[in-house]
C-alpha cells in the first residue's frame, strides 16, 4: 500500500478508556462553522528542536545511508504533498505551483527546524478542503439521478492536479454522487441520504477547524521518515504515550490496529485471539464506516465516522473490558456492501497469545497442527511442551502454521529453529557499518525429528520469515503456502527527550520519539529476506486480495541484496520429493471445490484488471452487481452445506452467526504433511535396507 496515505496510529490497538464519544465533537456537531474559523497554524516553540533531533538521528543512525540533499528534499516534499491531498481532488495545479521552488529546500528547513513551507502548505490545503465540503453541501441540494453512465475514478493518486475550480467541481460532483449511491444501495431514501451526508460533510468541516500544530508537525516528520523507508516513523507525544501503553503486558479493547486511509478508518492488523480476529467477520483492509454502543442492554444509533480523525474514531471504539461496541464494516473491494457486527471488548494479555496445538486425523494418519500467532517471549518453551504432548499421541507429521504471523522476538525465532536442528547458525544480521553477526542454536539437541511442514502466507513477516528460511535452507522442513511479506529489517525505538530538557525548558511538553531501521536480516544461505521474503517449495493459489501485499510494493523499501553464506550443514533435501508432492497436490486442489472457488475469483479479478479503479454511478448496474455477488456467495454456501449434509439457506440473512468457513490452505497443508511423512519413511526404510 502507498505510504503517502497509510499513516498508522502506531499505538492503534484499541485499549481501555472511558469509551465515550468525544464530547467536544458530539455537543457542537450541528453548529455550522465558517471558513474564518479555520486556524492559521504555526509550529510550537519546541518543534524546531524536535526537528533538529529527528534529522540528526535519521541522517547519522539509520541503516539506509542518505544525504538530505536537494533531490531527497524534493522527494520528501512530494510525499508530504500527497499526504495532504492523496486523491488529487483538493488542491489545484496553481496551488501546487506556488511551492515549486521550495521542493529542493525542504531538507534545510528540517535541519534548522524552521518549517515555514510545510505549515503554509498545510494551511492552504485545509482551506481548499473546507471549500470542497462547502461545495459538496450545495451539490446535495440537487435532485439525485442515478440513471446515467457516469463513473468515478477511485484512486487519483497518479492523476495530475486539477487545473481550475471547474475541474475540481466536476470531481466533487462525482464524489458526492458516489456517496449518495452507496447510501441508496443500503436502502435509504433521498431525504435520509441528504441527512446523513449533510451531517458527514458538516462534521468534516468542523473537524478541519479543530486541527492543531501537532497534526502538521507529525505529518511532515512522517513524510520525512517514510521517505527513508516504510518502517521508520516519528511518534508525537500523544502517540508515544499510546505506544508505551501498548508495550505493557495487557491491553483492553477489540484487538485491532487501525490506520487512516484518505477518509476511511482501515483495519491494518489484528491481534491473534482478540475480539476482532475471533469474530471472523473482519479482515485486514476492511473499513470501519460507523460506530455504535450498547449501553445498559440498549443499542445507541450508529455514528457515521467517514472523514473523521483517526484518533476520534479510536476514542469512540475503545472501552472497558466486557462492554460492547457495534461496528459498521465496509469490506475491502470496489462494490462491497457494509454490515454491522457486535464485539465484546476484552483484556488481551500478550503472554496468553500462546501457541495452540490440534491433532487431526487425515486418512489413517495423525497430523499435529501448531498455530503460532506471534514470536512472543516464551514461545520456544511453549512449543517444547506441545512437542512433549505430541510425542505421546503417535503423531505422524507436524504442520506449523505461521499465517498472519507478523513476527516478534528475534531470539525466539532462533531458539524455535533450534528445536528442529542439532546446532548451527539460524540468521545473519548486518548493521549500517557493514558489521555482520550470526545468531545460532548451540544446544546440540533436536526436540522433533519427524516430517515437518511450515505453512506461510503473504502476512508472515520478520521473525516468521527467519524461521521459515532457516528450515528451508537446512532442508529440515517443506515450506508451503504463499510468498511471505518480505520484511527483512530491524527497527529501534528512541525517545527524543533529553534529561536536561525539563531544567532548561520546563514549559515544554514531552518531545515524542522515533522508530527507525538499524539492521537487516539475511538467511544463512546469504540472501536477504527483504522484499523477496521466502518463496514456498509448494505454492498455493494466491487469493485475489493479495496482489499488492508485501514489502516489495512499498515505493521506498530497502533493496534486496546478499552477503556470504554462513557455514552450515544441510540436514535433508526436499528436492527429490517435490515432483511427486506437487503432482499429488495439484491433483487434490483441482478436485477441491474450495480451491475451485479461489481459482474462479482469481480469474474474475484478472478479467476486471483494467476496470478495478473505475466504479459505476448507475444504480441499476451497481444493484445488479451487488445481487450477483450475493447470489454467488449464497450458491457457494449452499454447495458447501450440501457437502456437509446440512440444510440449504434461503438467504444470506439465515447464515448462523457462529459459522466458520473452511480453511482449504490448512487442509491442503495437512495432506502435504501426510504425503511428506510417507515419502520420508519410505526413504528411511530404503536406506535401512541397504
Amino acid at each position: 500500500m502507498n505510504k503517502f496515505v497509510r499513516l498508522s496510529v502506531i499505538a492503534g490497538l484499541l485499549m481501555a478508556g472511558v469509551g465515550l464519544v468525544n464530547t467536544s465533537f458530539a455537543a457542537n456537531e450541528s453548529a455550522p462553522v465558517t471558513l474564518a474559523q479555520l486556524p492559521n497554524l504555526t509550529q510550537d516553540p519546541q518543534d524546531a528542536t524536535v526537528s533538529e533531533r529527528v534529522t540528526a538521528r535519521f541522517t547519522r543512525s539509520h541503516y539506509r545511508q542518505f544525504d538530505l540533499n536537494a533531490d531527497f528534499s524534493a522527494k520528501i516534499f512530494d510525499r508530504y504533498l500527497n499526504m495532504l491531498d492523496y486523491g488529487h481532488n483538493v488542491l489545484m495545479a496553481s496551488d501546487v505551483a506556488q511551492f515549486t521552488d521550495k521542493r529542493a529546500t525542504l531538507g534545510e528547513e528540517l535541519k534548522t527546524g524552521q518549517l515555514t513551507t510545510p505549515y503554509a502548505l498545510f494551511n492552504l490545503a485545509q482551506k481548499r478542503r473546507f471549500e470542497r465540503y462547502d461545495y459538496a453541501l450545495k451539490v446535495l441540494e440537487r435532485p439525485m439521478d442515478f440513471t446515467g453512465n457516469d463513473t468515478i475514478e477511485l484512486d487519483r493518486s497518479k492523476a495530475p492536479w486539477p487545473k481550475d475550480r471547474a475541474e475540481l467541481d466536476k470531481l466533487w460532483d462525482a464524489k458526492v454522487k458516489y456517496d449518495e449511491l452507496n447510501l441508496k444501495l443500503t436502502g435509504k431514501n433521498d431525504q435520509e441520504i441528504r441527512d446523513v451526508l449533510s451531517k458527514r460533510y458538516h462534521f468534516a468541516m468542523k473537524r478541519l477547524t479543530q486541527s492543531n500544530s501537532e497534526d502538521v508537525f507529525q505529518l511532515v516528520m512522517n513524510a520525512f521518515a517514510h521517505e527513508i523507508d516504510p518502517h521508520t516513523n516519528y511518534l508525537s507525544p500523544r502517540s508515544t504515550e499510546q505506544f508505551n501503553t501498548e508495550m505493557s503486558l495487557s491491553l483492553e479493547g477489540i484487538g485491532a490496529v487501525l490506520q487512516g486511509d484518505d477518509d476511511y478508518t482501515v483495519i491494518n492488523s489484528m491481534v491473534a485471539g482478540g475480539p476482532a480476529a475471533k469474530s471472523k467477520a473482519i479482515a485486514v483492509g476492511d473499513r470501519i464506516v460507523g460506530v455504535g454502543q450498547i449501553q445498559a442492554g440498549k443499542q445507541t444509533p450508529i455514528v457515521d465516522v467517514i472523514g473523521w480523525r483517526l484518533d476520534d474514531v479510536v476514542a469512540l471504539i475503545k472501552g472497558p473490558k466486557g462492554s460492547k461496541v457495534r461496528l459498521q464494516i465496509l469490506p475491502a473491494g470496489k462494490n462491497a456492501k457494509n454490515h454491522v457486527i457486535t464485539l465484546t471488548r476484552e483484556k488481551i494479555r500478550l503472554e496468553d497469545r500462546a501457541v495452540k496445538m490440534t491433532i487431526k486425523n487425515v486418512g489413517a494418519q495423525k497430523v499435529a497442527v501448531m498455530d503460532i500467532p506471534g514470536f512472543y517471549v516464551g514461545l520456544t518453551d511453549d512449543v517444547k511442551v506441545q512437542l512433549q504432548k505430541m510425542a505421546k499421541q503417535n503423531v505422524n507429521s507436524l504442520v506449523i502454521d505461521l499465517r498472519t504471523n507478523g513476527g516478534g522476538a528475534l531470539t525466539e525465532a532462533v531458539s524455535l529453529s533450534g528445536l528442529f536442528i542439532p546446532s548451527g547458525p539460524v540468521v545473519q544480521v548486518r548493521d549500517n557499518n557493514g558489521r555482520i553477526r550470526q545468531d545460532s542454536d548451540t544446544d546440540g539437541v533436536v526436540y522433533y525429528k519427524g516430517p515437518l511442514v511450515v505453512l506461510v502466507d503473504r502476512f508472515s513477516a520478520s521473525a516468521s520469515e527467519i524461521f521459515a528460511a532457516a528450515m528451508q535452507d537446512y532442508g529440515r522442513a517443506l515450506i508451503v503456502g504463499e510468498p511471505t511479506f518480505g520484511k527483512g529489517t530491524v527497527q529501534q525505538y528512541r525517545s527524543l527527550n533529553r534529561i536536561y530538557d525539563q531544567m532548561l525548558r520546563p514549559e515544554w511538553p514531552a518531545l515524542g520519539s522515533v522508530q527507525y531501521t538499524i539492521q537487516k536480516f539475511y538467511r544463512i544461505n546469504g540472501g536477504s529476506t527483504q522484499r523477496k521474503g521466502v518463496t514456498p517449495d509448494i505454492l498455493m493459489p494466491t487469493g485475489i486480495e493479495s496482489i499488492e501485499t508485501g514489502e516489495k510494493f512499498e515505493d521506498n523499501a530497502l533493496p534486496w541484496d546478499s552477503i556470504n553464506a554462513a557455514t552450515y550443514t544441510k540436514l535433508g533435501d526436499m528436492k527429490p520429493f517435490l515432483p511427486e508432492l506437487l503432482k499429488d497436490h495439484e491433483a487434490r486442489i483441482a478436485k477441491d471445490p474450495e480451491f475451485q472457488y479461489i481459482q474462479q475469483d482469481i480469474a474474475h479479478y484478472k478479467a476486471l484488471k483494467d476496470k478495478r479503479n473505475i466504479a459505476s454511478l448507475n444504480y441499476a448496474q451497481r444493484d445488479k452487481e451487488d445481487k450477483e455477488d450475493d447470489a454467488l456467495r449464497l450458491t457457494r454456501l449452499n454447495e458447501r452445506f450440501k457437502r456437509e449434509g446440512k440444510k440449504p439457506l434461503k438467504s444470506l440473512d439465515d447464515l448462523p452467526k457462529d459459522y466458520v468457513a473452511p480453511d482449504p490452505y490448512l487442509d491442503e497443508a495437512d495432506h502435504i504433511a501426510v504425503d511428506l511423512g510417507s515419502m520420508e519413511k519410505a526413504q528411511a526404510d530404503q536406506a535401512a535396507a541397504k
